[in-house]
């Protein structure tokens, strides 16, 4: 049965909350009508992110001596035999389709669907539901419950690659048997809505990368090359993550002109010399939110609102920033941002490019292929890793502001204790606009190859993980001006929601211990101590 056509109504926050709650609470009733003892909300909850709870008004299967003699032991997962695979997920598509677009947010308004055709369309089903309770008593028993509860938290709810054990290839062959779409690939449409939600963004804005690396390629690659005609100019900064740093030097081996900016030394670009670089010809500008190597927070917002004024489009890396520190897309005025799956504890192989569509940005495709998500990146989108993407996004979104008040605390006690038990411990950066759980300090008169060797215990690294390979000092060290001995004794300290406080405090200890160890076999460390000023000795090779 279709859906009569919708009304579009101008509503506030408060009204559209009040219209959600009235409408599942009749949504509740008719399910009740229809499924007097089936618990459902292990079918909706999770995908759709929406608080349906029906388990008030359903009886607990567990405890229903009339049915459980009648209960059909079957498969360890998701599904029993015959009709039911097809009479689940056919109530779940009716509910899922409602309710999404119910919930759908378009600029303040709402879409409201006729709540008569609702009960005709789930009232339709009763008699097959009828049919299939009565002769054959076939309903969820507790271990597949159990199971199909543990598979939607796997794939829907845990931000892991454990998501991938949950889909069974025996529920896929039950799917295309039964002649019906599979359930997670619903999850998964519901997936642009949760990484939307995070950044203020529609979900149609949101294209699925492999990662944020793809993202910054496909965003820089993308708008330039579309753009070449009319524009050949690109603007970034020194101290850009290596993959925004290498597609500039693609693009200029190309005949693009590129502008790499200074950044001043605590790591912030100047605004004033970023509005004197663009130029009639410039078609982007790409500033990371944070730095991924010293943690430092770009002022979005103001580059935002000036290459909104210059009629620039705005690209930022935000793998190191969102789902850890409030972002708006909107608010802050950017025009396409990077997301990384991994970064805000999602699976690893999975991203996303937020894309403005007014005013529209356009991209030219940096793959060719079949044209999925929009044209802008071919390929088949993996499932449980979009899936796992948008839990992410999802808890993130939930529980950022206590994360950042965990991390925060955790990095002060950090950095306080190391600069208290270990001279001349530097930390890199802006002291306050920076992203907590991003730490580098360097410890002068020390190898930071030889510390990093001793704390082998602690998962440290001496710059980002795309260049832990390379022995070379940070190159984003050098933008900032620090001096070449101080960039090679740089460690670099990750803080996250895991983080506890006997990790720091073994931290500390173990690194206020190894620096005093190392540097009493330094020579320079004992020159220092003589009052020798390392800085004027001349150094002659033998």
């Amino acid at each position: 049965m279709q859906l009569r056509q919708r009304r579009i109504l101008p509503i506030s926050e408060a009204r559209q909350k009040m219209l959600q709650e009235d409408f599942l609470r009749r949504f509740d009733d008719v399910l009740s009508l229809v499924v007097p003892n089936w618990e459902l909300d292990s079918f909706i909850a999770n995908p759709l992110n929406v608080d349906i709870y029906l388990q008030e008004e359903l009886i607990d299967l567990q405890s229903n001596e009339e049915i459980k003699p009648r209960m059909e032991r079957g498969y360890e997962y998701f599904w029993l035999r015959e009709e039911i695979p097809v009479l689940i997920v056919t109530l779940w598509a009716t509910m899922k389709s409602v309710v999404t677009d119910l919930v759908m947010k378009k600029r303040n308004r709402l879409e409201v669907v006729n709540r008569g055709d609702l009960r005709l369309r789930v009232m339709s089903m009763r008699p097959n539901i009828e049919r299939i309770l009565a002769g054959k008593g076939k309903l969820p028993v507790p271990s597949v419950r159990k199971g199909l509860q543990h598979a939607f938290a796997t794939s829907a709810s845990r931000a892991d690659t454990d998501s991938l054990s949950a889909i069974k290839q025996r529920t896929v062959e039950d799917y295309e048997k039964a002649g019906v779409r599979p359930l997670y690939m619903d999850v998964q449409s519901t997936t642009p809505m949760e990484v939307a939600d995070l950044i203020g963004a529609d979900p149609r804005e949101i294209v699925f990368t492999s990662g944020a690396t793809e993202a910054n390629n496909l965003a820089i690659k993308g708008v330039t090359h579309f753009y070449k005609d009319k524009k050949n100019h690109v603007i970034t900064t020194q101290t850009e993550h290596k993959c925004v740093l290498d597609s500039c030097r693609y693009l200029e081996n190309e005949g693009f002109k590129v502008t790499y900016l200074p950044v001043e030394s605590n790591g912030i670009v100047n605004l004033q010399h970023l509005d004197e670089a663009i130029t009639d010809e410039t078609s982007l500008v790409s500033v990371m939110t944070v730095n991924n190597e010293i943690g430092v927070i770009q002022p979005i917002d103001k580059i935002g609102e000036l290459c909104r004024r210059r009629k620039v489009f705005f690209h930022t890396d935000g793998a190191q920033a969102v789902g850890k520190i409030p972002m708006n897309v909107n608010k802050l005025t950017v025009d396409l941002m990077s997301i990384s799956g991994h970064k805000i504890y999602g699976p690893k192989g999975i991203g996303a490019l937020y894309v403005r569509r007014r005013p529209r940005v356009r991209l030219e495709a940096q793959m060719s292929g079949g044209g999925q998500e929009r044209g802008l990146r071919s390929g088949t989108v993996p499932t449980p890793l979009v899936v796992g993407l948008g839990a992410a996004c999802r808890i993130c979104r939930d529980e950022m502001e206590f994360d950042y008040a965990h991390v925060k605390r955790l990095s002060d006690r950090l950095i306080k204790g190391i600069q208290t038990s270990v001279q001349h411990a530097i930390l890199n950066g802006d002291p306050v606009s920076r992203y907590p759980g991003c730490v580098n300090i360097s410890f002068a008169y020390v190898e930071g190859e030889s510390l990093l060797m001793a704390l082998k215990e602690v998962a440290l690294s001496s710059g980002s993980a795309c260049t832990s390979a390379s022995l070379e000092p940070s190159y984003v060290l050098r933008a900032i001006g620090a001096d070449e001995d101080l960039a090679h004794s740089s460690i670099r300290f990750g803080i996250g929601r895991f983080t506890t406080v006997d990790e720091v405090d073994y931290t500390v200890s173990k690194c206020a211990k190894e620096v005093a160890r190392l540097r009493e076999m330094s020579p320079l460390w004992e020159m220092f101590q003589e009052g020798v000023d390392i800085k004027s000795v001349k150094w002659v090779q033998h």
